[in-house]
């Protein structure tokens, strides 16, 4: 057995600056806040951020200045309101955004997984989007007739993220990753990366997995490094293991709304040391009260 697992420093040191992570989360759903916290902490810089929907992982990557520029389909935190850091840094020039579908990131992550260089699309013909895009973006996208039937087909360039990380409830030591609920993208941006990394709620014996396969969305041979992180997606939620925590989210974007996301910064990253020191921060009670309900899943 290779033994996979490892701690969350060590893992974001093997970030370079100027690298393409994509991101697991979708607004507030199974965000991977505990990865983004150590970026951070780690001051990386000139990332490139993708994801098929913002979450709220990039928001605050954004506002602490780790971005260069995001490549996404849109999205905002939920029914709490927008998210203040993407869209500020969009209308002061300080990120380059591309902004696509959501449908579309999903084809290009598609397209990376399946290793050719672009595919075919009809969903952004005769939009504002595609307008913008070929002004921001002309060397990811392009128009042609389709060779069989003539049609007007868009061609979009494949994504292949350096690195992917996921947030999963469960993963064993050797990294087959089993996730509950709504996938989203997860599979292809998972299979379009160069590498994977998993942060995971719970790591379990690969026994244990051998006798749920049909559960692992993410095989161990495809990732290159577990990190135990339980509440790994706090303040979001993750399904079966905890809801969203409402009074952190909407306290995070009490800050981020008066332009002040550097105090919610120093009370509960940089001021920690680790994740620990974050859960600790946020509170025994909180976490309790936040855990899923077994039979709703949250």
């Amino acid at each position: 057995m290779v033994d996979k697992v490892k701690t969350m420093a060590e893992v974001v040191k093997t970030i370079s600056d100027g690298s393409h992570i994509a991101l697991s989360g979708f607004a507030i759903t199974r965000a991977s806040m505990a990865f983004v916290h150590e970026l951070i902490r780690q001051r990386k810089r000139d990332l490139t951020v993708s994801q098929c929907i913002a979450s709220m992982d990039t928001d605050l990557l954004v506002g602490a200045g780790c971005v260069k520029k995001i490549i996404y389909g849109g999205g905002r935190c939920d029914r709490f309101g927008p998210f203040y850091n993407i869209d500020r840094a969009k209308l002061e020039g300080r990120v380059i955004a591309e902004e696509y579908s959501g449908l579309c990131i999903c084809l290009k992550y598609l397209a990376g997984a399946l290793g050719i260089p672009y595919i075919p699309s009809k969903s952004l013909l005769g939009s504002d989007i595609l307008r913008k895009l070929k002004e921001v973006a002309p060397d990811q996208l392009m128009e042609s007739k389709c060779p069989f039937t003539g049609e007007t087909l868009i061609l979009l360039r494949a994504l292949q993220p350096d690195v992917a990380v996921i947030h999963a409830q469960r993963a064993d030591r050797e990294g087959n990753a089993v996730i509950y609920g709504p996938l989203f993208d997860t599979k292809e941006k998972a299979r379009a990366a160069k590498r994977v990394i998993i942060t995971a709620d719970e790591i379990v014996d690969v026994e244990i997995t051998k006798r749920d396969p049909e559960r692992v969305v993410i095989p161990g041979y495809r990732v290159d490094a577990v990190v135990y992180a339980p509440y790994g997606a706090h303040p979001t939620s993750c399904y079966r293991y905890y809801d969203y925590d409402k009074e952190h989210i909407e306290l995070y974007l009490s800050y981020c709304e008066k332009g002040e996301v550097e105090k919610y910064l120093e009370e509960f990253v940089l001021s920690t040391e680790d994740h620990w020191e974050y859960l600790k921060r946020i509170g025994v009670k909180k976490l309790y009260e936040i855990k899923a309900e077994p039979y709703l899943g949250y």
